[in-house]
């Protein structure tokens, strides 16, 4: 759908930044209404890391106006791999230091904003109050959450993105959107995951590239929620697949029961009073390990356990009997097909986050999926080797 510009022109441009911008001048749709929009715009890029970095960049190259920055680390030798915006000569610094030095060193004219701290539900309101667009490149749950429920409470757009490995995806989510149904990151991922459930990039890494393609794709949704170009990715997520070159949409609708806190629940009570198990509620069946086991013991039940872990987990824990499609293949589409004789599908995976995300997707494409409460971690718990 498209959403008409979140920011006004009130920026005249100058003669050099006439010069710097004259290839967006050019653009239909962009323009100098446009450039002028970029210039007086205020984005909030949350992590200077491997998506972070790119976006930096190219938000400082397209000359928006002001760039917040907020991350609370420092370089580390290992980040280099794929935090395009730190160099060596940076190790040991703050990023949020490094990330603005970047900027100046690419438009000296661009604000940058440095909120050196760890985004906590206490500030998180007063770091992103004040932004036009807010750009999600951090790298765990809790933290992407915060935002996306802070972000609701404020009433401004996301751009999101994630990678992992080879896999990725982009998206843009909005609370309440000036047309159409707004989405938040719940409409996605009901629940937020435990820290065991999904493995880190220090856990499984990730391909420093992809981190660059994802993160000028982040870069170009900003530009169009600026300038009120094209059609973002609100109520789409982009599935990129970077083995085997498939970039691919998987949509995403609005549910009732994922709707975020108040914006009283953000600034109230310790960061341990948030919920992390919830149950989702949605039209997914919960398989316990007891059920499964007794429909595998039985030779007339035609269900398959469909393993969605990556290659490595599935090697050192595997499931059995378990046919493996890893999660990037479901969410992209390409592992959608009518199963055999309409057998019936439970999705497993290492505790059940995965799997459900997964069941979602198979149910949606006419499949009877359901998921594995607990996963793998159950699994073994009930038949310990």
């Amino acid at each position: 759908m498209r959403i008409p510009a979140v920011v006004e022109p009130v920026v005249e441009l100058d003669d050099e930044q006439r010069v710097r911008s004259a290839r967006h001048l050019l653009l239909p749709g962009i323009g100098l209404t446009g450039q002028r929009r970029l210039r007086s715009a205020r984005v909030c890029v949350l992590g200077a890391g491997g998506l972070g970095a790119p976006v930096l960049q190219y938000l400082a190259a397209a000359g928006v106006g002001t760039i917040g920055v907020v991350d609370d680390d420092e370089v580390d030798l290992s980040n280099l791999q794929r935090q395009v915006v730190h160099g060596s000569s940076d190790v040991g610094r703050r990023k949020v230091d490094s990330a603005a030095d970047a900027v100046a060193a690419i438009d000296p004219g661009v604000v940058v904003v440095r909120h050196d701290v760890r985004l906590t539900r206490e500030n998180a309101a007063d770091v992103l109050a004040g932004y036009d667009v807010l750009v999600d490149g951090t790298d765990n749950f809790p933290t992407r959450y915060l935002v996306s429920d802070t972000a609701a409470a404020l009433g401004v757009p996301v751009v999101w993105g994630s990678v992992l490995r080879f896999d990725a995806q982009v998206s843009v989510f909005w609370s309440a959107p000036p047309s159409g149904a707004g989405v938040t990151l719940r409409d996605l991922f009901p629940r937020e995951p435990r820290p065991d459930e999904v493995p880190s990039c220090a856990e499984a890494g990730v391909l420093g590239a992809l981190c660059g393609q994802v993160g000028s794709l982040m870069a170009t949704e900003v530009v169009k929620l600026v300038c009120g170009v094209g059609e973002p990715l609100l109520g789409r997520v982009l599935v990129v697949d970077a083995l085997r070159a498939r970039w691919s949409q998987v949509p995403v609708v609005p549910r009732a029961a994922a709707s975020a806190p108040p914006p009283e629940a953000l600034v109230a009570g310790p960061a341990d009073d948030v919920p992390t198990d919830d149950v989702p509620t949605d039209d997914v069946p919960a398989v316990s390990v007891d059920a499964l086991a007794e429909r595998l013991d039985d030779p007339a039940d035609p269900v398959v356990v469909v393993d969605v872990r990556e290659a490595y987990e599935v090697e050192a824990t595997p499931f059995p009997g378990a046919v493996h499609v890893p999660l990037a293949r479901v969410l992209d589409g390409s592992a959608l097909r009518a199963w055999e004789h309409g057998r019936d599908v439970v999705v497993v995976c290492h505790a059940g986050a995965r799997s459900h995300a997964a069941a979602q997707v198979l149910r949606a494409a006419g499949v009877q999926a359901a998921n594995l409460t607990g996963g793998v971690v159950a699994w073994r718990a009930r038949t310990p080797s």
